[in-house]
């Protein structure tokens, strides 16, 4: 509902400066030293946490401003008693204090400027410090932008070429009437008249805003200066209730007006905060990431700095190389369907990307499908080609590190068997059947990792499938491998080796907002160490004496589950104890001396596995049985087989099977301990 007017003039004479009401009506200005009067008014209201004054009525409001032109001290602390709350006033900071008095001076020219109050120590730690060599990723601030607002025209059904249709700026004409004129030697011109569709029209066509009006009407003026973070109760309340699209699937989402309005302009407000507002970046594109802002929330998530135009400036990208020959060919095959990247500008930047890549990592060659990975950038940031070069070079280190080595079949490997290892952990049934029809990720899945899926799904599905790799490790494009089987799996479960390779060599069509929950949910639901690789870029993943470090690829290639730290574990003792089942496959001895807390005792010797049937290991079966969403951790020493019992439980299709990295022994250093002796006293 909106405000009755008479309480709007009330809320407005409270910050009003005293200046106003004694110069008259007739004499108001836009006097900056006004403005900070109103500042000190709404910083003691927030610090105070009071609306000043409430209950009085307009005219007894004014007099109680006047009434602090005789105030002989401190003004803050009369307001504060005033409204009972001296404690608050006491336990205020003294520099936030110190502000607002300065702010409340009663002489204008006493108070201070906005240059002079940001140079107050207590702003010093928001500013960015010299050589820092951040930048705004988004032109100066404004309430929208015509950019913005042309988005949301069309969003409302717009449509500039029927408009210049309607009003006779296009005219369509047969085929034949497009054919060219014959000019002769001479000079003689022969042939059709030339189409006034291609001579320059002073006109100016006004497009209607009519629907995009009827549209926007019921919006309240607060959503276009939507809050970015607030303490207050006051604010809190007086906030509009969100614009509620929770239901609607993301690509009805993407083209609801209203819904793009709120997000665009919170998230505009939001980037031009950057880098001190990254986490509440980061935060709202976990919900998802208005298309019209793609490109700048892609380079602030990836960490974006103010010299990429000047490093993309110095980098050669004109002299010839032994890598332009298969960068031309790669190019024109390059998502050709899109208008802006099959044309010769497109081909011409994506070239000078490519060859600016090349040129600055020089331990890396030119593989094909780099061509495929640059393309999502190009097109976001098509008229920054510096923005789009910097997204790459970020995006490269972080999930792709070291796959574009001249030699890296061991990184592709060890990529890859974790990937077979990740399928085993969540479907051991559809893991037993590609082991068994010898189908293995060598066959289909390079492809999808070397280029992040870039090179097998269309543009559009890659912008929403970037949207959550971006929030997330260099893991989570096995994870997505994993979510494109799930949804091909009844089909694969009854192929066999020919019927496979035939599926995977025409990838039938991929739900990617499906694709992109399973994802995730899977990712949320892994322990971190089980998708460790050795090879991942140690700047990104710090590892520690209890993590998964020295494992040779020929030991991973021989074990079918995944290993997992010995952090992942005391986590689960520690804080998750319901959502794992330890066991110990020592003998029991070993165990009744000392113990994980919690596990179970399934001595390796005591178990049969000449079939695959639970029942074997004895009385435990009915656990792992009924284990649900359970984590099971086997838990061995240099006595027991550490491939046999895990592989067996995975033939016996139990889910989220791995095995403790290094054994027993690895949680003897943990402190405070999470082992318990079982002898009894």
């Amino acid at each position: 509902m909106s405000q009755h007017p008479n309480s709007e003039v009330k809320n407005q004479v409270l910050y009003t400066a005293p200046e106003v009401f004694l110069n008259g009506i007739n004499r108001l200005s836009s006097d900056p030293k006004c403005d900070i009067w109103s500042l000190g008014v709404c910083l003691a209201e927030l610090a105070l946490n009071k609306v000043l004054w409430s209950s009085l009525k307009l005219g007894q409001k004014i007099r109680k401003i006047l009434s602090m032109l005789q105030v002989n001290g401190s003004i803050l602390e009369k307001i504060a008693r005033e409204h009972n709350s001296y404690e608050q006033y006491l336990e205020m900071p003294e520099d936030l204090k110190e502000i607002i008095e300065e702010c409340l001076n009663v002489l204008p020219s006493h108070r201070p400027t906005c240059d002079l109050l940001l140079k107050k120590p207590c702003f010093q730690q928001f500013k960015a410090k010299e050589g820092e060599g951040f930048r705004k990723i988004c032109p100066p601030f404004e309430i929208f932008t015509i950019h913005e607002l042309y988005h949301w025209w069309q969003l409302a059904g717009g449509d500039v070429l029927l408009e210049l249709k309607k009003q006779g700026l296009i005219r369509s004409s047969p085929p034949i009437l497009s054919l060219p004129s014959l000019v002769l030697i001479e000079g003689v011109v022969l042939g059709q008249d030339r189409n006034p569709a291609t001579l320059y029209d002073p006109r100016i066509a006004q497009m209607p805003l009519d629907a995009l009006y009827q549209r926007f009407a019921h919006i309240p003026f607060p959503v276009f200066y939507p809050l970015i973070h607030s303490k207050s109760e006051i604010i809190a309340d007086a906030d509009p209730p969100p614009y509620d699209a929770t239901a609607l699937p993301l690509v009805i989402k993407e083209k609801d007006p209203e819904y793009q309005l709120h997000r665009v302009i919170l998230l505009r407000r939001l980037l031009h905060g950057y880098p001190f507002t990254k986490d509440f970046i980061v935060e709202q594109s976990a919900k998802d990431i208005p298309p019209l802002l793609r490109g700048e929330i892609w380079a602030a998530l990836l960490n974006i700095q103010a010299d990429y135009e000047t490093t993309y400036t110095r980098i050669d990208k004109v002299t010839h190389t032994t890598t332009d020959r298969q960068i031309e060919v790669d190019i024109p095959r390059c998502h050709q369907y899109n208008e802006l990247l099959s044309s010769a500008d497109g081909h011409k930047k994506l070239k000078r990307i490519l060859k600016a890549w090349v040129y600055q990592n020089s331990q890396y060659v030119y593989w094909q499908g780099l061509d495929s990975l640059t393309a999502p950038f190009l097109y976001l940031n098509f008229n920054d080609e510096g923005k789009a070069f910097a997204c790459l070079s970020a995006f490269v280190p972080k999930f792709l590190h070291n796959f574009f080595l001249k030699d890296n079949s061991v990184v592709i490997e060890e990529y890859l068997c974790k990937f077979s290892q990740l399928i085993a952990f969540h479907d051991p049934d559809l893991a037993n059947h590609l082991h068994e029809i010898n189908f293995y990720p060598q066959l289909f899945a390079i492809p999808w990792f070397l280029t992040l899926f870039s090179h097998v799904f269309p543009l559009y599905k890659i912008l929403h499938l970037w949207d959550r790799l971006l929030l997330c490790d260099s893991s989570f494009p096995i994870h997505i491998g994993l979510s494109v089987l799930t949804q091909l799996r009844d089909r694969l479960l009854t192929s066999g080796f020919n019927e496979c390779i035939l599926l995977f060599s025409d990838l039938p069509e991929v739900d990617i907002e499906k694709c992109v929950l399973l994802s995730t949910s899977t990712y949320q639901n892994t322990p971190r160490s089980v998708t460790s690789r050795e090879h991942e870029n140690g700047k990104f993943h710090k590892k520690d004496e209890l993590d998964i470090v020295g494992l040779k690829l020929e030991e991973l290639k021989k074990e079918r589950c995944p290993r997992i730290s010995a952090n992942d574990v005391v986590n689960f003792v520690r804080n998750r104890p319901n959502d794992v089942l330890l066991i110990d496959i020592r003998n029991p001895t070993m165990y009744s001396r000392c113990s994980v807390m919690g596990s179970i005792n399934i001595p390796f010797s005591s178990v049969s596995f000449s079939d695959n049937i639970i029942d074997n290991i004895g009385l435990h079966s009915a656990a792992l049985k009924s284990k649900g969403h359970k984590v099971v951790v086997v838990i061995g020493d240099a006595d027991t087989d550490l491939e046999t019992f895990p592989t067996f439980l995975l033939q016996c299709n139990i889910s989220k099977v791995c095995v403790l990295h290094g054994g027993f022994n690895r949680l003897l250093s943990v402190t405070p301990t999470v082992l318990t002796s079982n002898n009894a006293m």
